[in-house]
């Protein structure tokens, strides 16, 4: 998604748009009640005044009294077990029956009082069914490998499960702004899909509570607002926080601008990836529309789903392109390597540096000499670009640039004409650029270039008539009265630069200066540079692992809530299916944290001492004996392992890994292992003749008489997560053991292979330097 923004009032004027705080409505829809409740007291300090017409009592009769006297003990102590669940701040939701009524409750605290909000609950809704429609919508979903095809699929299955008129899935893009990316419609409704929104329909305080993962539901927006009634005390001197209300009264400005669009009901579930708000699930109806409480769990479950398997698919898209350039790199800095003049062999061949981040142009400067490829403006245009760009104090970069940038080295923007106006008059092939400061002391700069592409959005109405310019020239959000497509012509804008061009563009930075500028001040540097990078690439890998484990701990709580609160209305079928679901996210959580275990594994320090082998693998045969006594083996050591400096630690999840898969499998009424080791004159000579004093000249084994491995597999076992059998076969497991196994012998500066033949068994090999 592009980030444009409405053309006629300036983009930096869009900030001084503030609305006026939602978390403190001080109202309700009337579709519910809400009481607020002292600390730790439980006394009623606030009611809505709609509370007479759902239960039989009074505002004034139910303020500063307990609970118990709306609600009976049971039905108290279920909101207590479903606060205990929620927390100190979260919230979570239950049932309850009164007087033949039934409510769909949601409890949460505040920091100055417990809320409870209860909304009359259908006694029609098939739980079964519902929950078989989930578990069906989340296997269809897992099936879908293509990123739009997942988008649109999503939008038609909760189109079905909700029965609203129109349901949109809406992504952000960086300023804010969103497009319509997939569309479920009546036949008879004009289309939303492709149409681009201003940042000010959705503004910034709205996006942060959607990204705290709020599900907005407003059944009715003509419907009347309703007031709370207080008791005079210090909770009610203070606006009571709403921002986790479900019925949270509706601004006017949110009203006005549905009913422009024939809109009277909404909801809106948040798609959240890791802690950014990715997009919306967003739910129109042009008349009135209740649905019970339980339903838009469900909605909410599967918009976990959802956003747990969009950041699957968008970082496999970004994962591949990543792959792609990282390889043109390499090849690139082996070849400059390998010669004396860097700049020829940055420019010949002159494809290569425009691949490099898929450019159409560029320029090495060294001083006052400049080396041109492609598609670029003059010499002389380029040197006045260059003398710009040293006299900026901060460049204005139109991205998010990566951690690892140093300060005013990297530089970026798609829209050079709008911050350098001197480049209109090159904007066919410089409307983008990415400039590269190899060396300030010797002014050496690479700079490539893409050509302008005229790009025309289609917005849904003009998004200038959402924003009103007074005289004194402050700015007013208003809601706009069309949605008709209106379309802009972008002028003087370039594609965008990836995010992982960048960083190519800066590993190409390290590569240079390590190759060529050898002083030590340049190596010290870039060192601290690689060292920073390691650090944020570590933290990064904590946090991509939390991140991918909270949406699974979402599916499994939920899943495990579900068999607890439903157990008695869900079949035989439905148990059996939740369970199944709850096995899954622990698997996926063991898979995580195996690829998080491969990851760290090349940045560790080897902590390399004299090691005894021998006693090393008595230790683990006999952890394996106990911890696994269902699985037994004959184990023969024809003689005693040797000393070797090696990483202990590593050197135990080797052993484990290899002797684990050989008892796993092997089907053999008499299974066997065999460990030793052989000493080879070969592998000593092939490393050359100082191998004798840095190598260990023995080739360690691990043999068994178990199933074996077919010919045509033995390329693929080591590859991480990749099993040669259906996963509930023996024992399970995750695939990740042999590929953690290679990285580290070869972390080692050894090597790992196999010989097996199918049916019979399997040697491993490996050596150590």
């Amino acid at each position: 998604m592009s980030g444009f923004e409405p053309s006629k009032i300036p983009k930096h004027r869009l900030s001084e748009v503030v609305p006026e705080p939602v978390c403190f409505a001080g109202s309700i829809q009337p579709h519910g009640v809400l009481l607020a409740l002292s600390i730790p007291e439980r006394v009623v300090v606030q009611v809505s005044a709609n509370i007479q017409d759902y239960f039989d009592i009074s505002p004034q009769d139910l303020l500063g009294r307990p609970l118990s006297v709306l609600l009976d003990e049971t039905e108290i102590e279920a909101i207590d077990r479903e606060l205990k669940h929620a927390g100190h701040l979260n919230k979570s939701s239950a049932r309850i029956n009164r007087d033949q009524q039934h409510f769909h409750i949601t409890a949460y605290r505040t920091a100055t009082a417990i809320v409870l909000e209860l909304e009359p609950a259908s006694i029609q809704l098939d739980a079964r069914q519902m929950h078989a429609r989930v578990n069906q919508a989340i296997a269809q979903l897992r099936r879908v490998p293509d990123l739009t095809e997942f988008l649109q699929t999503a939008a038609a299955t909760v189109r079905g499960m909700t029965e609203f008129d129109r349901v949109m899935v809406y992504q952000f893009d960086s300023q804010g702004a969103g497009a319509v990316v997939a569309e479920a419609k009546r036949d008879d409704l004009p289309p939303y899909l492709g149409l681009h929104y201003p940042a000010t329909d959705i503004p910034e305080p709205i996006r942060e509570l959607y990204r705290r993962g709020l599900v907005r539901y407003i059944p009715d927006l003509s419907a009347p607002w309703v007031e709370f009634i207080s008791t005079e005390n210090s909770i009610a001197v203070q606006p009571l926080d709403l921002s986790s209300c479900v019925l949270r009264g509706v601004d006017p400005c949110c009203v006005e601008y549905h009913r422009n669009m024939g809109v009277a009901a909404i909801l809106v579930i948040a798609l959240v990836r890791g802690d950014t708000l990715w997009g919306l699930i967003s739910c129109h109806h042009q008349t009135p529309k209740f649905i019970d409480g339980d339903v838009r769990e469900s909605c909410q479950i599967l918009g976990q789903l959802i956003a747990s398997e969009l950041a699957n698919k968008v970082n496999t898209e970004e994962l591949d392109e990543l792959t792609r350039l990282r390889s043109l790199l390499t090849e690139f800095i082996q070849s400059i390597a390998e010669v004396d003049d860097l700049k020829q062999a940055l420019v010949n061949p002159a494809p290569r540096l425009l691949d490099l981040v898929s450019a159409q142009g560029a320029a090495v400067c060294l001083e006052d000499e400049i080396t041109r490829v492609g598609q670029t403006p003059s010499q002389d245009r380029i040197r006045e670009i260059v003398d710009w760009i040293e006299t900026q104090p901060s460049f204005p970069s139109s991205f998010s640039l990566p951690a690892s940038a140093p300060d005013n080295v990297l530089f970026c923007t798609d829209s050079l004409p709008k911050i350098y106006q001197a480049a209109e008059a090159f904007k066919d092939s410089a409307s983008g650029l990415l400039a590269l400061q190899i060396s300030k002391v010797r002014r050496y700069t690479i700079l490539w270039f893409r050509p302008e592409v005229l790009q025309t959005v289609n917005w849904a109405g003009d998004p200038n008539t959402s924003l009103t310019v007074a005289a004194d020239g402050s700015v007013t959000l208003c809601p706009r009265q069309s949605f008709d497509r209106w379309q802009e012509i972008v002028r003087f804008t370039s594609l965008p630069w990836k995010h992982c061009e960048l960083e190519n563009a800066l590993n190409l930075r390290s590569a240079i200066v390590g190759i060529v500028l050898k002083g030590a001040d340049e190596l010290a540097r870039v060192n601290q540079e690689l060292e920073r990078s390691n650090r944020e690439l570590d933290s990064f890998a904590y946090a991509a692992s939390h991140d991918l484990k909270e949406p699974l701990r979402g599916i499994h709580n939920y899943s495990n809530l579900l068999l607890r609160g439903y157990s008695e209305v869900l079949d035989d079928v439905g148990r059996s299916r939740l369970r199944t679901l709850t096995r899954l996210t622990r698997r996926m959580e063991t898979l995580i944290d195996a690829l998080l275990k491969f990851s760290r594994l090349g940045q560790a320090e080897l902590n390399i001492h004299p090691t005894d082998l021998d006693r090393l693998l008595h230790q683990v045969l006999e952890e394996l004996s106990i911890g696994r006594p269902h699985q037994q083996a004959e184990i023969r050591i024809p003689r005693s392992l040797p000393t070797v400096h090696c990483d202990s630690v590593l050197m135990r999840d080797v052993l484990v890994n290899l002797l684990s898969n050989a008892l796993k499998y092997n089907d053999k009424s008499q299974r066997w292992i065999e460990i030793g080791y052989i000493e080879s004159e070969s592998e000593t000579a092939r490393q050359g003749p100082e191998a004798s004093k840095n190598l260990h000249p023995e080739i360690f084994y691990v043999r068994d008489n178990g199933i074996g491995i077919r010919e045509r597999h033995l390329d693929r076992i080591f590859s991480l997560f990749k099993r040669l059998h259906e996963q509930h076969l023996y024992g399970g497991g995750t695939g990740a053991g042999l590929t953690i196994a290679k990285k580290i012998i070869e972390h080692h500066g050894g090597r790992i292979w196999v010989e097996s033949t199918d049916g019979e068994g399997s040697t491993f090999y490996f050596t150590l330097n």
